[in-house]
Parts: structure tokens; C-alpha cells; sequence
């Protein structure tokens, strides 16, 4: 079995490395130069990086090593002088606000008569960064019009953009500077009437056919159908809608969450119904008791032996946009809130015409399950949230709090995994035996629900703006492993996007677990009560 950081009875394991080592000196010749001068003017110079002799290092800084709890998922670093920093003080862990900016106030204090053509002269990447980091609606109603001619009606109201027809004679939006327009309608400073138009009404990005919805007006989400996907068999997205607009998790609300969800429950059990012969109503959003008599006779057809052709899902949430004025996309398709889901099939013909099974990320989970059962006859799951809730810091002190909880209730638990794979991971687990969206009854998927939101709400307070959110999940009617539903929530940091060592599933983080999980805690009381 691969190396995880969870061992019987329920307890973390990790190494920790004190390193001590000589470098022989290979080097030839110096380069002596002057670096600049201290306060009395005396030169500084680089003689340091110029060693004599062979260097030695008795005891360089120790670094702590977690395998991670799900080994396919690599092992986390933590540096101990970076974390010592950082420890019994969680108020140090999180992002400060993005800064206010304005080109037009700028350019009105600098060259009043001519604003309009500076504006227009900027360099391209300078109106890039300008869509991407501006706080001022005027700003970004400006670099509209450089980005797509809108349309107007008689009273100049915006009615949309123009349209022309491709070679095949399909109608599409004329845009004029497409990577402006797409950075553009992605800032949430951007006004309303112009977010409707340009990005969020039904239709304005393709023909995706909407088949599904949930909500009121105010509040409602539109469920697209994605034909033509990345993921094989289609995939389907839940966006909250053009008269919903939700670009920040602090206009997400618990009903919001619960609409997005229930489209995922939804499609999903549609999907298993129509596999079983089961009639399904049209035309009508199924309410949460339709939802939970459809999943349990659908439980009675697995339990009888039945097995879908589809028996995964797929899930998934990018929150978040940014976008480099050198052209780097940084995260996620756009920023209006919305979700993803997909099923995988259980079996495929490869291209011998063997059989196969299609990949899902939950599968390498149900393989720890088996593996750790055969190896300690023992339930992974059951030692690992065991481990979670009697944790002992990292660093040994018993004087700072060591809980890796940050919420917990009957049915879930939302914590910070021992070894994080991004340096703010959140985990979520099921409680109850649910390995997959099936499996959870209504209470159940309540409680995941308001986790991924309490999670969202805290991430927001710390000032993380980009997080990825994944499911692992066991196979529908897969009964050889106790897997249990778990959620994985991965924020991307201004200095941590990833490089080599993530590459190599080795992970560096700066603080301790702990810590994070005290920074959480702090974070979610200070949430407002109508943020839950």
C-alpha cells in the first residue's frame, strides 16, 4: 500500500527532516562586486556567495513531511521556521483587500481635456490589467466599448451587441478585442446592465440548451446542458441566473447553495431513473421529497442487484477569475457563480475492443479503502476522521489550540486536512455512511450544502478570491470498500499558483494545520447570521 499519513487506531503520522550537510566547493574563480552601501555609506559587498572553502551546514531549519491522508494526492513540506512565525496567531493567515483603482479618476486629474483619447491609447496589456484589477464602474463601461460595439435602442438604452454569421452561416457576437471582453465581463465591477448584456443573459455565450432551473426570480439558478464537452457524454453547469447575479460569495446565500445543489441531485437521479426504466415527470422541478422518494427506490433497485451503465459523478466549482496582463488566464471560466456535474460510465471498450473502466478520481479512493482494510482490518474513513478530531499540533506544543475542526454536526464535518495540497485546503466529509450523492439522504445533503457555503463564507473573510472544489466519490452500487463522500476545497494564494514541486505532488506550505484551523474558526464567527 502507498504511504498514508493515517494509521490505526485512528492517529497522524509524519517525519520530520534535520538536515546537516557539507557542499564541496566546486566553484573556480570570484566575482566580487558591490551590492550598494549601508547607512554610513560603506560598501556592501556580495564576498558571502564567494566561499573559501567547502560550505557545511550543522543544522539547517527542520521540515516537517505529511504524507497526504489520500496518497495518490502526494505529501506536504512545511518549513518550521516559516510556520513557527505564524503559530497561536491565525489573525497573520489572510489576504489583505484588493486595493481600489480608477484610470478614469487618473486621467481626469492628469489630462482633463484629452481623457477619452489617453484612454483609448493605452497600451493593450495596460487595458488588460486596467479589466482585470479596476474598482470603477466607469473604467470598466469604458473599456466595454473598446471590447464589442453595443447595441442601442431609440432612447439609447444598451439592447446587446451586434451579430454576424460564421462560414457555415451560424449567427455569433462580434467582439472586437475577445481576451478584453472575456477579462472584462469577469469584474464584478462591472455595472449590472452591462453584465446582463454582454455575458449573463440566456444565450449571449451559445445555443446551450437550459434544461433545468430552481429558485425564484431573484434567486434563480438555470441548469445548461454542455453537448459538446470536455467530458466525455456531456456535462451539465448550474449558473446562477442573468436576474441573479452572483459574482462574489458574499451575495451567495443558503438558498442560492441549495438551488445550485439540488440541480446536481436532480439531474443525477433523472439520469439513474431513466436507467431503470423509471417514468420521470417533464417540464417540472422535482421538490426535496419527489428528490428523496425517487433516490430511495433507486437505492432498492441497487440493493437488488441492479447496476447503471453511468455510476459516478463528477462535480465540480471554480470560483473566481483573475487574468495576467501578459496574457496568462489564472482560474476558472467566469466569475458568475455556477457549478459543474457529469456522469462517468462504469464500463467502455478500450481500443482493442477490451473492456475498461473510464476514469474517476473517487476510484483512487475506493482503492485506499480496500488497501487499508486488507492491510490493518480496519475502516480508513473511520481512522481518519478519528485522527482529525483527537490531532496533536505538528510542532509538539500543548500550550496552542490543536483542533483541525472548524465545524461539525451530525452529518458532516468541515476541517483542514493534516497534509494540504493547496496552502488553505479544506476538507468536507460525510459523517453518515455516504460514499456518494445516492447514498445521502436529505439531511445529509442539506449539511454538505451548508458546509460548502460556511467553507466559501470563511475562505471569502480570510480574502481568498479563486478556489477549486471537488468531489470524491464511490461508484453507485460499489459495496466493497466503507469510502464515504468527501469534498476537497483548494484555494489558489497569490505566491503559491503552483511550480515544480506541485508538479511533483510536493507541496509547500508556511504554516501549520493548526493554525489554519484556529484562522478558520476566527473567520467563521465572524460571519454575519444571514451569511448562513
Amino acid at each position: 500500500m502507498k504511504q498514508s499519513c493515517v494509521a490505526p487506531p485512528g492517529r497522524f503520522t509524519h517525519i520530520v527532516h534535520r538536515p546537516s550537510f557539507t557542499a564541496v566547493n566546486l566553484r573556480e574563480g570570484e566575482d566580487i562586486m558591490v551590492l550598494g552601501r549601508d547607512e554610513d555609506g560603506r560598501e556592501i559587498l556580495n564576498l558571502k556567495n564567494f566561499p573559501d572553502n567547502d560550505v557545511i551546514e550543522p543544522a539547517a531549519t527542520e521540515i516537517f513531511e505529511i504524507k497526504n491522508p489520500l496518497p495518490f494526492r502526494g505529501a506536504t513540506f512545511i518549513k518550521r521556521d516559516w510556520a513557527d512565525r505564524n503559530a497561536g496567531q491565525p489573525e497573520r493567515i489572510r489576504l489583505p483587500e484588493r486595493p481600489e483603482c480608477s484610470m478614469s479618476a487618473f486621467l481626469a486629474r492628469w489630462c482633463p481635456q484629452a481623457a477619452d483619447r489617453a484612454a483609448c491609447d493605452l497600451p493593450r496589456p495596460v487595458k488588460l490589467a486596467l479589466a482585470a484589477c479596476s474598482t470603477d464602474p466607469d473604467d470598466l463601461a469604458m473599456l466595454a466599448e473598446m471590447a464589442v460595439e453595443l447595441v442601442r435602442g431609440a432612447d439609447g438604452a444598451i439592447e446587446g451587441v451586434p451579430y454576424g454569421h460564421d462560414h457555415e452561416g451560424r449567427l455569433f457576437p462580434r467582439i472586437r478585442d475577445r481576451e478584453l471582453y472575456e477579462v472584462l465581463v469577469n469584474n464584478p465591477h462591472l455595472p449590472d446592465e452591462l453584465k446582463v448584456r454582454l455575458v449573463l443573459a440566456p444565450g449571449i455565450q451559445g445555443a446551450s440548451e437550459i434544461v433545468g432551473s430552481s429558485g425564484a426570480p431573484g434567486g434563480r439558478v438555470f441548469e445548461y446542458l454542455r453537448r459538446n464537452s470536455y467530458i466525455p457524454w456531456g456535462h451539465y453547469a448550474s449558473n446562477m441566473a442573468h436576474d441573479s447575479i452572483r459574482y462574489s460569495t458574499a451575495a451567495l446565500s443558503r438558498e442560492d447553495i441549495k438551488n445550485l445543489r439540488h440541480l446536481y441531485y436532480q439531474r443525477t437521479y433523472v439520469r439513474l431513473a431513466a436507467e431503470a426504466g423509471m417514468d420521470i415527470e417533464r417540464r417540472k422541478r422535482l421538490s426535496r421529497d419527489r428528490l428523496e422518494e425517487l433516490r430511495l427506490r433507486l437505492c432498492e433497485r441497487i440493493a437488488e442487484g441492479w447496476r447503471p451503465e453511468f455510476d459516478a459523478t463528477v462535480w465540480g466549482w471554480n470560483y473566481g477569475f483573475d487574468f495576467a496582463a501578459s496574457g496568462y488566464r489564472l482560474h476558472a471560466s467566469h466569475q458568475q457563480i455556477h457549478q459543474q456535474f457529469a456522469m462517468v460510465p462504469a464500463r467502455i471498450e478500450d481500443d482493442g475492443g477490451a473492456p475498461a473502466t473510464p476514469y474517476s478520481c473517487g476510484d483512487m479512493v475506493a482503492a485506499l479503502c480496500r488497501d487499508y482494510r486488507r492491510r490493518h482490518n480496519r475502516s480508513f474513513f473511520s481512522d481518519y476522521i478519528t485522527a482529525t478530531r483527537e490531532n496533536r499540533r505538528l510542532d509538539g506544543r500543548t500550550d496552542l489550540d490543536a483542533s483541525l475542526v472548524v465545524h461539525s454536526d451530525d452529518n458532516v464535518m468541515l476541517f483542514v486536512p493534516k497534509a494540504q495540497t493547496s496552502q488553505w485546503e479544506l476538507q468536507i466529509v460525510a459523517l453518515t455512511p455516504a460514499g456518494n450523492v445516492l447514498e445521502a439522504d436529505a439531511a445529509t445533503r442539506d449539511a454538505l450544502d451548508a458546509a460548502l457555503l460556511r467553507a466559501q463564507k470563511i475562505y471569502r473573510r480570510l480574502g481568498a478570491r479563486m478556489v477549486t472544489s471537488i468531489e470524491f466519490s464511490k461508484r453507485f452500487g460499489a459495496n466493497d470498500t466503507d469510502q464515504r463522500l468527501l469534498y476537497s476545497l483548494l484555494p489558489k494564494l497569490p505566491e503559491s499558483m503552483g511550480a515544480f514541486s506541485e508538479a511533483q505532488l510536493r507541496f509547500i506550505n508556511g504554516h501549520y494545520p493548526e493554525d489554519f484551523a484556529a484562522a478558520c474558526r476566527m473567520a467563521d464567527r465572524e460571519q454575519e447570521p444571514g451569511d448562513r
